[in-house]
């Protein structure tokens, strides 16, 4: 199967590290021009670097709408168009549990990983997608489908992401695709804390004898925004190694 995004302009949310740069430099591999958005410009730099020349970057908070209106228009700017949305960036300000949680951080948990991924999908859909079609793709959690007390509120943002994901597929087909990735446990600085401490121990409980790699991930989100996948919107599909085989 030839999996290509030749012609593709893609714009990936969070695209300065971990997942999010996995994501951007499989999709510059496969053939696609695209932005990475994060909110620090020397850490976008540096990213940028590893795109083959086929990316370019502008500094946004996510979570922040006259930002992201500005990356979007950016974007459009600078290559034309906006085909591919990766609605990757994410937050966790707060570890404990979910009833002991402050308005502030709540706030802020629930502005970058759900508002924040359907303000962006609102932005690409007004400034390209209504007109010419493209793909969405939400990087959610396999914690949006499980319980863990100690990171209840951070999880209960990445169900209502499954479910915004659903609904905006139903919303704006057939012209517009709108998937989502769950992820298990994957070796990124933001998971540092869950997995660094005790990662062989974690491995041996999983299916696959491993934790994730950024790059699983990039791979699947390639597969999901290709001509491959035109039959496929409006699923979640799960990449944890088959960690929620345990439940």
């Amino acid at each position: 199967m030839d999996v290509r995004l030749d012609g593709r302009v893609a714009l990936i949310t969070g695209g300065s590290r971990g997942i999010g740069l996995a994501i951007a430099q499989e999709m510059a591999a496969s053939g696609a021009r695209v932005m990475i958005s994060s909110r620090k410009a020397d850490v976008l730099e540096t990213a940028v670097a590893t795109l083959d020349g086929q990316g370019a970057w502008f500094a946004a908070n996510a979570g922040d709408p006259d930002e992201a209106a500005a990356c979007v228009a950016a974007t459009v700017e600078r290559f034309g168009t906006v085909d591919i949305l990766v609605n990757n960036a994410a937050t966790n300000p707060y570890m404990g549990k979910t009833i002991d949680i402050d308005r502030p951080r709540l706030d802020k948990t629930i502005s970058v990983n759900w508002a924040g991924p359907l303000i962006w999908t609102q932005l690409a859909w007004q400034a390209a997608m209504r007109e010419r079609g493209g793909n969405v793709l939400n990087i959610a959690s396999i914690g949006g489908m499980s319980v863990e007390t100690s990171i209840g509120a951070y999880n209960a943002t990445k169900a209502a992401l499954l479910h915004l994901t659903r609904t905006l597929a139903a919303e704006l087909s057939p012209g517009v695709r709108v998937n989502a990735i769950a992820p298990g446990l994957v070796k990124t600085d933001m998971a540092r804390a869950l997995w660094e401490p005790n990662e062989a121990a974690i491995a041996k409980t999983l299916p696959m004898h491993r934790l994730g790699e950024p790059a699983d991930i990039g791979r699947a989100a390639v597969f999901l925004c290709s001509d491959a996948a035109s039959w496929i919107t409006g699923t979640s599909l799960v990449v944890d190694g088959g960690a929620l085989l345990h439940g």
